[in-house]
């Protein structure tokens, strides 16, 4: 997950899912400051931070180092495996649910993303996610079709119902919970460039989850940097480098989370319409938005897709969207959208 942001639409890039490499270029640290470091834990996993330059007229260590850690503190409230967490205690809820601000702000887009790609992206799949071991609880046999079909039961984004004039989240059933493995980080991702920029921040770096994460902004929001992505951790995979302003960019792939079994591969990715891990060519898919919450989800929808449906998708949506498939031992290739090819990316 690189993109300039300008200072005013906070925008910061993050690639989810998978070991996306992104380069960035032409945000070298100015000369006569030194580079602000801080990094932590969040979500299930770990961030860094690097600032190399500040605006001349801001206190910008104690300040940023202080909204980071109110970052970490929201982002806290999207983790399932904390007993203490609000989603824990949305997922515990038999009804309806109150939610914080920043709660809401994810389940409403994710709810609105599922809605626009028929469920392809759903966070209600969440017993799914954990009965084929991929949450906190070890992983046990490989789940077959009846049981399959009786936690499928219990997901559906239709399930879900918000009222917006009260931030009320209402439950059709009383065991349905989410998982928001699939936004909750992008929106983390946004926060943190909010909060960067608005402690001073020019030029910036944020890593998160092994998964890189970088930005810089200038003051004119001249788009001075591009960001490559290199999906796959193979050297035949297809690059392509995309020059990006005050835009986010999300890759979700199969290959970074998985396990196999008696010779066959399962991926975490979970397809909603089949209760079982995506099996398909489709490998990886990134995604240019506005902001990276939804390119994150939007990465997932995609990719659960497959590689004609996704694509499809992604022209109907209008889409910036480049897709990595599988094409034999060993070797890739690529398709992009016409939105993502109207970037002005070119093959590295």
């Amino acid at each position: 997950m690189d993109a300039i942001l300008s200072t005013q639409r906070r925008r910061l890039l993050l690639g989810l899912g998978g070991s996306a490499a992104l380069v960035l270029t032409g945000c070298g640290r100015p000369s006569g400051q030194a580079e602000v470091h801080f990094a932590g834990e969040t979500m299930g996993t770990t961030y860094n931070v690097k600032v190399a330059r500040f605006s001349p007229e801001r206190t910008p260590v104690r300040s940023a180092g202080g909204r980071a850690g109110g970052v970490r503190r929201r982002e806290s409230a999207h983790v399932a495996v904390r007993d203490d967490s609000e989603l824990t205690r949305f997922n515990r809820a038999p009804g309806d649910v109150v939610l914080s601000e920043d709660l809401w702000r994810v389940v409403a887009a994710g709810q609105e993303v599922a809605a626009a790609t028929d469920g392809a992206f759903d966070m209600t799949v969440a017993p799914l996610v954990v009965r084929w071991g991929f949450g906190p609880a070890p992983r046990g046999s490989i789940p077959q079709g009846e049981e399959i079909r009786t936690i499928r039961a219990r997901t559906g984004h239709q399930g879900l119902r918000l009222d917006g004039g009260r931030r009320l989240a209402s439950k059709r059933r009383a065991d349905l919970e989410l998982d928001l493995g699939g936004i909750a980080k992008g929106y983390g991702v946004d926060l943190a460039a909010s909060a960067l920029e608005a402690a001073g921040a020019e030029h910036y770096m944020v890593e998160a989850g092994a998964r890189s994460a970088r930005a810089a902004s200038t003051p004119t929001g001249s788009p001075g940097a591009s960001a490559s992505s290199s999906p796959m951790p193979c050297r035949s995979a297809p690059v392509s480098i995309v020059p990006l302003s005050g835009r986010a960019m999300a890759t979700s792939g199969d290959y970074r989370n998985y396990f196999e079994a008696a010779g066959r591969r399962y991926s975490h990715e979970i397809d909603p319409r089949t209760g079982a891990p995506i099996d398909h060519r489709l490998c990886s898919v990134t995604v240019v938005a506005e902001d990276c919450m939804r390119a994150d989800a939007l990465a997932t929808a995609l990719l659960v897709l497959g590689p004609d449906r996704g694509v499809q998708m992604a022209e109907s949506l209008g889409l910036a969207a480049y897709f990595v498939e599988r094409r034999g031992a060993d070797q890739y290739g690529d398709r992009q959208s016409r939105a993502f090819a109207a970037l002005g990316g070119s093959a590295a």
